[in-house]
């Protein structure tokens, strides 16, 4: 199975998945901690993705999203953005609204 083809089974495996350094319960980076610190704040039930102990999934997501940086959300199969993004949509009230009813 392609790297592609795992990243695709796994975004669309799972309503709400957070690719980050690290764990959810041990984030590696802040903007991984930020990103689940508003993911749990909306009551998000999510998979988190480490990227360090996988350098495989680290390069792939780069590509298969087109997006530069962890971390990443994806929400019922869909690309969200990064923390910055997340950051936005949390502000406004959206992400709340984005996670309501996935991962439940």
């Amino acid at each position: 199975m392609s790297i592609e083809d795992r990243i695709r089974e796994q975004v669309t495996g799972n309503d709400i998945v957070l690719y980050m350094k690290g764990t959810p319960q041990f984030p590696q980076c802040g903007f991984s901690g930020k990103s689940v610190q508003m993911l749990k704040a909306c009551g998000a039930q999510f998979k988190g993705i480490d990227v360090l102990a996988d350098p495989e999934i680290r390069d792939g997501i780069k590509r298969f999203s087109n997006w530069p940086t962890i971390p990443q959300l994806y929400i019922r199969g869909e690309f969200i953005g990064g923390c910055d993004i997340m950051s936005e949509l949390y502000e406004k009230g959206e992400l709340q609204k984005l996670v309501s009813g996935a991962g439940s």
